[in-house]
C-alpha cells in the first residue's frame, strides 16, 4: 500500500502543479512563481506521505546539506549540456545570433523547476528507491530507466531514438546519482541543470516540447543524429556519450560507497548446502568402508 500512496501523492501534486503552470502560460514572472511553489510543495508532500506511510524520517529530502548538494546538481547538470553543444557548435550544428528573451529564461526557469522536482520525486524517489528495495539497484535501474524513456514518446516531435537516448542519457544517469547520493538533491540539480541550460540558457528543443526562447537567440542545422533535430539535443548522439560517462562515474561511487543494493533471492531458491553423505552406525550391523572412522562426526 505505501507503493500506492506515494504514487497518488506525487501524482496529484505533478498533475496540479502541471495544469497551474500551463494556466499562467504566457506570463513568465507568474510562471516563474508558480513553478517554484510547486517545487516546494511537492517536496513537503513527499515527505510527508514518506513519514507517514514508512514510519521514518524521509532523509533522501533532508534540509540538512541540500542546498550544496542541489548547487552540485544543477552544475553538473548545466556542464554536460554546455559540453553537448560545445560539441555540436564546433562542426557547426549550433549558432549563436545574439540575446534572446531575459523573461521567456524567467518563465523556463519556475516551469523546468517545477518538471524537475516532481518528475525525479516520482521515478527516483518513488519508483526507483522502492524498485530497488525488491529487484536490487541493477534492475531497477534498468526498469525504472526505460518507463522514464517511454513517458517521453508523448512529447511532441517524439521519436523512438529519442525515448532511447533519454532511457540511457538521462533515466539511468539520475537513477545512478541517487544510487551514489542516497538523496535526491543532486538528481533533481542534475535534472533542472540540463533542461534549463537546455531551454533557458542556450535556447534549444527540450524533449521535442515547443520550448520558447530562452537567453540566446540561435539555430541548430545538421546532421539529426549529432542534433537531435525536432526532438533537440537530448536525442543527440552526444547526449547519449556523455550521459553514459556520467553514469559510469556515479555507478563507481555508488560501489565504493557501498550503496548498490543486491538483488535479493527467494528463500525457494536459495541452494542448501551440501551435506555430507550419512552412513550407517557399526550398531546397525552394516560394514564401513575401508579406512573409515567409527566415531560420530561433529557438525562444524
Amino acid at each position: 500500500m505505501r507503493v500506492v500512496g506515494q504514487l497518488l501523492a506525487v501524482v496529484a501534486v505533478a498533475a496540479i502543479g502541471g495544469r497551474s503552470v500551463a494556466a499562467v502560460g504566457g506570463k513568465p514572472w507568474l510562471t516563474f512563481a508558480v513553478g517554484v511553489v510547486v517545487s516546494v510543495l511537492a517536496v513537503l508532500v513527499y515527505g510527508w506521505v514518506v513519514r507517514a506511510t514508512e514510519r521514518r524520517p524521509s532523509t533522501e529530502v533532508a534540509r540538512k546539506g541540500a542546498g550544496a548538494a542541489l548547487g552540485r546538481g544543477v552544475l553538473i547538470g548545466a556542464a554536460m549540456f554546455g559540453a553537448v553543444i560545445a560539441n555540436i557548435a564546433f562542426l557547426g550544428g549550433y549558432e549563436v545570433h545574439g540575446l534572446g528573451s531575459v523573461t521567456g529564461a524567467v518563465g523556463l526557469f519556475g516551469f523546468m523547476a517545477a518538471a524537475a522536482v516532481t518528475e525525479e520525486l516520482l521515478f527516483r524517489g518513488v519508483l526507483f528507491r522502492l524498485v530497488e528495495e525488491r529487484t536490487g539497484t541493477w534492475i531497477a535501474l534498468v526498469l525504472t530507466g526505460a518507463l522514464f524513456g517511454l513517458m517521453h514518446l508523448f512529447n511532441p516531435h517524439a521519436t523512438l531514438w529519442g525515448a532511447i537516448a533519454i532511457t540511457i542519457e538521462a533515466g539511468g544517469m539520475l537513477a545512478a546519482a541517487y544510487a551514489a547520493t542516497r538523496n535526491l538533491w543532486v538528481p533533481i540539480g542534475v535534472h533542472f541543470g540540463w533542461n534549463f541550460a537546455a531551454g533557458g540558457i542556450f535556447s534549444t528543443e527540450v524533449s521535442g516540447n515547443g520550448t520558447p526562447q530562452g537567453l540566446l537567440d540561435t539555430t541548430m542545422s545538421g546532421s539529426t543524429l549529432l542534433t537531435g533535430g525536432a526532438f533537440g539535443p537530448e536525442g543527440s548522439l552526444y547526449s547519449v556519450v556523455f550521459g553514459v560517462l556520467l553514469t559510469a562515474v556515479f555507478l563507481w561511487l555508488a560501489h565504493r560507497r557501498g550503496h548498490l543494493v543486491p538483488r535479493r533471492r527467494r528463500a525457494g531458491r536459495v541452494p542448501a548446502a551440501p551435506s555430507a553423505p550419512s552412513r550407517p552406525a557399526p550398531s546397525e550391523g552394516r560394514p564401513l568402508p575401508p579406512g573409515s572412522n567409527d566415531a560420530p562426526t561433529l557438525p562444524r
